[in-house]
């Protein structure tokens, strides 16, 4: 069939219609983003200006806060920006570019959360080959890693679509563009192109997700051996990484492993790991870990200190 593209411009449907449900869900996302950019800027500015950052598991946490950032700016700006508007217009090229970016930073991500389960396993199991293995070449290997893989797999998916026909209706039924509505206007049979993004998305994400249940597990079985105080240490960091891999991963299974179709659901599953996930994944590491808490008083009380005038000894 000939690719015939009619569309140089969709509609994204949005949240709701009803314009007092928008006019609050605007209110929400906004402080929700202005909460985001706060937590994850305050972790990065922390973990920079502190030893932390000699710390494979601060390298990563601070590398995933970045990401963070990152992803959730290609989605939420819009959606706040849309909530007030009459119509919520996107172009054909705007709606592909987000499409590319927004899977680029969340494949960033989950690989960054790979790296982080494998920096803890490595510290728990096998803690005196750590500083060996875990070296700053091997950090900066898996950080590189991360984007190679990230990019191919938004590379794939926006060819997938891309080389869809477009000739009408332009209404998307979401808040941003994702492959999965996308296709419920394609012009044409999307079935073989449906399979190749549950290879793509909903296999990578479920081999991942398998891949970090296996190495927590894992870690937890040979917890088993060590001292209480040691134990408890190890299992309040692997908790906080447990907590923010079930709250990203779970709603991204939920749509993307699944056949290509569409659910009402799937709007409010998606602010889980577009907006809800990177809120959290600051307040998540800083209140169960007290080397951040520790590190956050003693940069921001010295600074604050230094901004008054006061010598620090």
């Amino acid at each position: 069939m000939e690719n015939i593209n009619n569309i140089t411009e969709f509609v994204l449907l949005g949240l709701s219609q009803n314009k007092k449900i928008r006019h609050l869900c605007f209110l929400l996302f906004l402080f929700c983003y202005i909460g985001i950019w706060m937590g994850n800027l305050l972790i990065m500015i922390s973990i920079t200006c502190s030893q932390l950052i000699d710390q494979p598991m601060y390298f990563f946490l601070n590398k995933l806060a970045l990401s963070d950032l990152c992803y959730t700016s290609t989605v939420t700006p819009k959606l706040v920006t849309d909530l007030l508007s009459e119509s919520n217009m996107i172009s054909y090229t705007s709606c592909m570019t987000q499409l590319f970016v927004m899977h680029f930073f969340g494949g960033i991500e989950v690989f960054i959360l790979t790296g982080m389960a494998y920096d803890r396993y490595v510290a728990i199991c096998k803690p005196l080959h750590y500083a060996a293995i875990m070296n700053r070449q091997r950090c900066y290997a898996i950080v590189i890693a991360s984007c190679t893989g990230a990019f191919l797999h938004s590379f794939v998916q926006c060819l997938l679509t891309i080389s869809l026909p477009f000739c009408g209706p332009n209404e998307i039924d979401h808040y941003f563009c994702d492959v999965y509505p996308l296709l419920k206007l394609a012009c044409t049979d999307t079935y073989r192109v449906g399979i190749l993004v549950v290879a793509n998305s909903g296999m990578m994400g479920l081999v991942t997700f398998v891949v970090l249940v296996l190495s927590y597990l894992l870690i937890l079985y040979t917890l088993r051996a060590y001292p209480a105080e040691s134990r408890s240490k190890a299992l309040s960091t692997c908790s906080s990484h447990v907590t923010v891999v079930i709250l990203f991963f779970v709603p991204v299974l939920f749509i993307y492993i699944r056949p290509a179709t569409t659910f009402p659901e799937d709007k409010v599953f998606a602010l889980f790991y577009t907006i809800i996930a990177p809120m959290f994944n600051p307040l998540i590491y800083t209140f169960r870990n007290k080397e951040i808490k520790n590190t956050l008083r003693k940069v921001w009380c010295q600074k604050l200190c230094l901004s008054g005038g006061q010598i620090i000894i």
